[in-house]
């Protein structure tokens, strides 16, 4: 048989136990024919097939993003990133030019600025001396907080407060007026909808649809973000994204996408199910995974939140905050009503993920899974827990036991990819320490762990979170080595990350049969250092043996 394309002259890290190296890899038909030496693979081409010389760099299965937030991610890259700023009259030079070059903005939004920029003035009016005659928002790295100033929250008519379900807050001030600090979705969604960008987030703030059918225009610009978006990923190497908000809507664009030819990476997209829907909103999820449920466009799983973050001490715990007695913040699903929850949806066949931070959440959310289990047995679904930065001792066994998928963002562990320490760990407190960001410990318990980046909450670059996940240091020398070798970091982008989506029998390792999905690099990784794993550039991306990326003057 002769192959369509061939990639010859490269270091190929196949992510295969059974052929671990290799030189050159044969595509037909989308899907790899042979891997193998330059020699083997040069026989199984001749004059028609088109030749791609990797010029010594390395070769890797197309990386798999395991948690991103693709329609938002693809909007934010239109704002203002701060790169965690922490000198206050720095992030207002970069405001007020960035607002000078956006006269026609309907509001400025600025992305990740250092949580503690503010010091202990209140947010609105800290902006208020930066923007005054503007709406003004900036969004915290993790997207659980966005401080606003007076222009904005006027505008959004929550400057005197607003009514929210628990978790969500308007934080309010001595005046009675809002000190612009504005607490998950429910929250600041009034003063981000002023940005024309709230369609963007609906699936994560509601899991709902527009209440108003976008006009012409507005889907052009939605269809718009994500084409960004898919741009953006393919850019770093990525072939396949598992979201991790969702409707029907964002599908129903990315279904566009696919008929116009600009669908440039596999995405799975949730039904999210928030606290205040109920059983029967599930037939949505039904819906979704039986429109949608074929290799490139499919749903097949149902997201929720338990908790919130450390950061902003919105995270679920089993012990108090430090300095806040009494106060653990709360899980947003009821332990009886989540496992009935858990439990249905698995009966419909669909694997569940769970976005649970702190030890209680995680715990509750371990619960439900092992009810499940109990009450349907072994499904094999493998449903998953997101983010897992505090978990309680006894519960690393337990997510072993229960073929939990651990989907871990390495960027987001203090100390790594330019994150600060604290106030993350204060916040856990310092005997807690051994228990966060624990990635070993749930490796040594048996857990499938899936990497991923939780953009745009940190850089989307699978070269950076590798990076960050080969070089962490130890935060004090009672605390383990949570390093991972180079290897098992490429495969919690690849055939692990494959595993988490259950997707590992057609991608996620080179091997004959398997999507052509590929990236080749531009150097060979194992000659760079840890350290400098992020300066390596991506100099070609395949998927399905079609080139969707190719770095200028490189390869194609």
């Amino acid at each position: 048989m002769t192959a369509d394309t061939i990639i010859t002259d490269g270091l190929v890290m196949t992510m295969s136990p059974e052929n671990p190296k290799a030189e050159a890899v044969a595509i037909k038909d989308g899907v790899i024919l042979a891997v193998g030496t330059t020699l083997e693979i040069e026989a199984l081409a001749d004059d028609a097939t088109k030749r791609l010389d990797a010029g010594g760099a390395t070769v890797l299965p197309g990386f798999i993003e395991s948690h991103a937030h693709l329609f938002m991610g693809g909007a934010e890259l239109q704002n203002l990133h701060l790169d965690n700023c922490a000198n206050a009259k720095v992030m207002g030079d970069l405001i007020q030019e960035f607002a000078a070059m956006h006269s026609d903005a309907a509001m400025i939004v600025a992305q990740s600025p250092d949580y503690g920029v503010f010091g202990d003035r209140a947010p609105r009016l800290a902006l208020d001396d930066i923007l005054t005659n503007r709406p003004l928002a900036l969004v915290a790295h993790d997207h659980h907080t966005v401080w606003a100033n007076t222009t904005a929250l006027s505008a959004a008519g929550v400057l005197h407060g607003l009514k929210t379900s628990p978790g969500h807050e308007v934080v309010m001030g001595e005046d009675d007026l809002a000190t612009g600090a504005l607490l998950e979705p429910e929250a600041f969604g009034p003063v981000m909808a002023l940005a024309g960008q709230e369609r963007t987030t609906l699936g994560l703030r509601t899991g709902g649809e527009p209440e108003t059918p976008p006009n012409e225009a507005e889907r052009n610009a939605d269809l718009d973000h994500l084409r960004r978006g898919l741009e953006h990923a393919a850019s770093l190497g990525i072939t396949s994204i598992v979201n991790m908000d969702g409707n029907v809507y964002t599908l129903e664009l990315l279904d566009e996408l696919r008929r116009n030819g600009d669908l440039s990476a596999r995405v799975r997209v949730p039904f999210h199910f928030v606290p205040e829907m109920d059983m029967a909103d599930l037939e949505t999820a039904r819906k979704m995974s039986k429109r949608w449920n074929d290799d490139w466009l499919a749903s097949g799983f149902v997201k929720m939140f338990m908790d919130g973050v450390i950061d902003s001490r919105t995270a679920f715990m089993k012990n108090d905050y430090p300095d806040q007695p009494g106060y653990r913040s709360f899980g947003r699903f009821k332990a009886d009503r989540f496992s009935a929850i858990c439990t249905k949806i698995n009966q419909m066949g669909l694997q569940i993920a769970v976005h649970a931070i702190g030890d209680a959440a995680i715990s509750r959310t371990i619960d439900a899974y092992a009810a499940s289990v109990e009450k349907l047995g072994d499904h094999g679904l493998g449903n998953r827990i997101e983010h897992l930065e505090l978990v309680a001792s006894d519960d690393f066994k337990r997510i072993g036991a229960l073929n939990i998928v651990a989907s871990i963002q390495p960027p987001h562990a203090p100390g790594c990819a330019g994150l600060p320490l604290d106030p993350t760990l204060s916040n856990i407190g310092r005997d807690r320490w051994p228990d966060a960001f624990a990635w070993q410990r749930l490796v040594e318990a048996g857990a499938i762990v899936a990497l991923g980046s939780d953009w745009p909450i940190a850089n989307m670059d699978p070269l950076v979170g590798i990076q960050a996940a080969t070089t962490r240091d130890a935060w004090t020398k009672e605390v383990s080595d949570h390093r991972f070798s180079l290897e098992a970091a490429i495969a919690g982008y690849t055939i692990d990350a494959a595993r988490g989506e259950r997707t590992e029998k057609v991608k996620g390792s080179l091997e004959p049969g398997k999507f052509a999905d590929i990236v080749v690099l531009n150097r060979d990784i194992d000659t760079v250092a840890l350290a400098a794993l992020s300066s390596i550039r991506v100099a070609l991306t395949m998927v399905n043996g079609k080139v969707v990326y190719s770095a200028p003057n490189k390869m194609v």
